[in-house]
């Protein structure tokens, strides 16, 4: 179950500034992969909070708007389209991870990730898997994560309207791949991602 447990533990030994990590697509055949780090004040409302994948899109904004309207200490960090063919995306999500942690206004002395590798953002961190569902830290950067992302894609759904992006967010749907078929490969398209389709 979600709570502070993670945090609270990480407190009793020591630590007080503890931010949580995750990231936003991974996985789509087009756009940045985005990362978040948020640190949560003291008596943050957490009603509601949850996996960003858990919650509806209405929630999802209700409760971005809420975090970047509190106390909280937040950043997104992003890795480009290039960066993800050229590291790999693996690689390019620490990256964005790292420009997250980087971009907050204070130094975190732990950082609790969202997975099971450690990205290597230059401060502690601790991996925990499922970590969305179980720290609200986590969950607080995954909301951050996937509603920016969410954000920039339907931005990129106007200037490339023939894909379609306001409807799947650059993920591998259907519809995607149809577009894809009818007006080829974008300079917003994850080339090492669709090597098996012919270009244009």
């Amino acid at each position: 179950m979600i709570s502070f447990d993670l945090e609270n533990a990480a407190r009793n030994e020591g630590y007080s500034l503890i931010c949580g990590i995750d990231e936003a697509g991974r996985g789509p055949l087009a756009g940045p992969v985005f990362a978040a780090a948020c640190i949560l004040p003291a008596g943050f409302d957490t009603q509601g909070l949850n996996d960003s994948k858990k919650l509806s899109e209405k929630k999802r904004e209700a409760l971005f708007e809420r975090l970047t309207h509190s106390d909280a200490l937040w950043a997104v960090g992003t890795a480009s389209v290039a960066e993800i063919d050229t590291l790999n995306i693996l690689q390019a999500t620490f990256l964005a991870m790292k420009r997250a942690v980087d971009a907050l206004p204070v130094k975190p002395d732990l950082a609790l990730v969202d997975g099971n590798r450690l990205p290597g953002t230059g401060i502690e961190e601790r991996t925990v898997v499922k970590g969305d569902s179980l720290s609200f830290s986590i969950a607080a950067a995954s909301v951050l994560a996937k509603v920016s992302r969410d954000r920039y894609m339907l931005s990129l759904a106007e200037k490339y309207p023939q894909y379609a992006f306001e409807k799947h967010k650059g993920y591998g749907t259907k519809l995607h791949y149809e577009r894809l078929k009818q007006y080829g490969i974008s300079e917003v398209h994850r080339r090492s991602f669709l090597k098996n389709l012919s270009e244009k």
